[in-house]
């Protein structure tokens, strides 16, 4: 060995670690239990295992598992209940579900009006088709409920707008496909309350709105998909054709109900005569 050397000296080279991103373990733990849920391990309106069973099993502290069952709460995989013969129920995801990521989203990235009305002019005669298929007697008594309120020329505006929103509802709902009437609930929250304007909702829009519904509820009855789809399609065109001009804009924001708030509104003067389906 060379005089002077150090036979302890190690030779090392230089490595360039990546930051790492460690999971909290309730996320882990919720994702877990949100897995078996999915897969049918835990059946609807079962309850997971006691608070106390799933710190022994997990080995985690009770904060983290009470994390865990918070996050499964907020997801509307579980239900909360409190008392002795409380616990963490299982609920399987429904239309309501996707109503409440739909809304988040269009909350979370303020998206345009446009986009939304695009939206709907997609969603809403895909609905139609199905509801005409598949649309019970009780559907039928909600659709033809909703449109004699619609149909009521005193009934004040926001009634007016929830027995609209309510017939639109009732068609998705026709059509019993969830996902479906996830969307339109979603949508019609965000959609149907920048309406709120007695400049562009006036006796002559009631009417319009009246028959055009009556006539894709009548195609709906007859269990004619082609035609609810095709007249449900020029009711919305319609509509949004008529929305945009008159409300000049393109921005949209919803306040913590859904409901969307706006900076401008302008007179009914703009709407065009040949707009024919609105609301």
């Amino acid at each position: 060995m060379p005089e002077g050397t150090n036979s302890s000296a190690v030779e090392r080279y230089p490595v360039q670690l990546q930051p790492m991103s460690v999971p909290k373990a309730s996320d882990v733990l919720a994702n877990d239990l949100r897995e078996r849920i999915l897969r049918g391990d835990f059946p609807a309106d079962t309850a997971l295992p006691p608070e106390r069973e799933l710190v022994n099993q997990t080995k985690m502290s009770r904060t983290t598992v009470r994390e865990a069952l918070r996050i499964l709460e907020v997801q509307g995989l579980v239900t909360i209940k409190t008392g002795r013969s409380g616990g963490a129920f299982v609920q399987l995801p429904g239309g309501d579900s996707v109503a409440t990521s739909v809304s988040l989203l269009i909350r979370g990235q303020k998206l345009r009006l446009t986009d939304l009305l695009e939206t709907r002019e997609a969603v809403e005669p895909a609905c139609a088709a199905p509801a005409a298929k598949y649309r019970t007697d009780e559907d039928l008594a909600a659709l033809d409920a909703a449109n004699d309120a619609v149909g009521d020329l005193d009934l004040p505006l926001e009634e007016f707008l929830q027995a609209n929103v309510d017939w639109h509802l009732a068609v998705a709902r026709a059509s019993h496909n969830e996902l479906l009437t996830g969307f339109m609930t979603a949508l019609s929250k965000a959609i149907y309350s920048s309406t709120e304007n007695t400049a562009f909702v006036d006796t002559e829009v009631r009417k319009t709105t009246y028959r055009a519904h009556k006539s894709i509820t009548d195609a709906i009855r007859a269990g004619d998909s082609a035609a609810a789809t095709r007249r449900m399609t020029k009711h919305v065109h319609g509509y949004a054709e008529a929305v945009v001009q008159v409300e000049e804009r393109t921005e949209i924001t919803l306040d913590r109900t859904g409901a969307t708030t706006s900076s401008r509104h302008v007179g009914r003067r703009d709407l065009p005569e040949s707009s024919g389906d609105q609301a």
